[in-house]
């Protein structure tokens, strides 16, 4: 399919999809939402798929924020209808079934590390930054980012960042384990499908149980955390993989899923 504002590639079932402003610094407007939402539903449907990456074109930014021209007339209802769109793809992207890697290069400012949160972890280039700098504005984060922030790296350090608007570098990002790796720009993509072809070899409907019961952990579940992953656990025994999987450990061979 033909896009305006980002690129999709799909390399051995993994799709790139790729934030395609770099004028604008790949900044967020109403058309890369739309797009955004189109590609990650293409994820989601297409057989052909078993997994992405979400990246940004160029070297120096991933998303650097909102399209802030786009603010310049909004009132409180507008602002708030926005605010809910951009929730509602990034929940699209968090509790997709299959998974989704945020290859940041560069900045990921203001919605842009909004979006990179909402995918199901982080890698990143040396050259990163991180933040949440809407106070700048005389604003707030509004696509979950008060939200995830916290649960990734604790209230203290949250609350910090969302209040100063200060800027993390990819070795912080790392120590505060908002990103899982670092790499150089050249290696960043090779890394993500490295990582996700490990993944795509295991079971695709085991992967969706393990997406939606850590995401459950993540909200602060509890005990229907707990409840959640007994059912998940239950229902992986219905599965065709699962019995794929036992018995190939048992004759010491490579598993061949279906996904069924």
């Amino acid at each position: 399919m033909a896009y305006q504002t980002i690129l999709t590639e799909i390399r051995d079932r993994i799709c790139i999809i790729t934030i395609n402003r770099p004028d604008k610094m790949n900044a967020l407007n109403k058309e890369v939402f739309t797009e955004l939402e189109m590609a990650v539903d293409e994820v989601s449907n297409n057989p052909d798929i078993q997994a992405a990456i979400i990246t940004g074109a160029g070297q120096k930014a991933f998303v650097a924020g909102a399209d802030i021209s786009e603010f310049q007339q909004y009132q409180r209802a507008e602002a708030e209808a926005l605010a809910r769109r951009g929730q509602n793809i990034f929940f699209k992207i968090e509790n997709n079934r299959k998974p989704i890697i945020a290859a940041v290069n560069g900045f990921a400012l203001g919605g842009g590390c909004e979006l990179a949160m909402a995918c199901h972890f982080r890698i990143c280039s040396d050259n990163a930054r991180f933040g949440q700098p809407e106070v700048n504005l005389g604003l707030i984060a509004g696509y979950g980012g008060t939200q995830r922030l916290t649960q990734l790296v604790g209230k203290g350090k949250s609350m910090e960042l969302h209040l100063s608007g200060q800027m993390l570098n990819a070795a912080e990002a790392l120590e505060w384990k908002l990103v899982n790796y670092v790499t150089p720009q050249d290696a960043l993509i090779p890394k993500a499908i490295e990582i996700l072809n490990g993944i795509i070899s295991k079971a695709p409907v085991a992967l969706s149980h393990v997406i939606s019961t850590v995401n459950a952990a993540a909200l602060g579940a509890g005990l229907q955390g707990f409840e959640k992953e007994i059912s998940a656990f239950g229902a992986c025994f219905d599965t065709a993989d699962m019995r794929e999987g036992t018995q190939a450990f048992l004759e010491k061979r490579k598993a061949v899923f279906t996904g069924k």
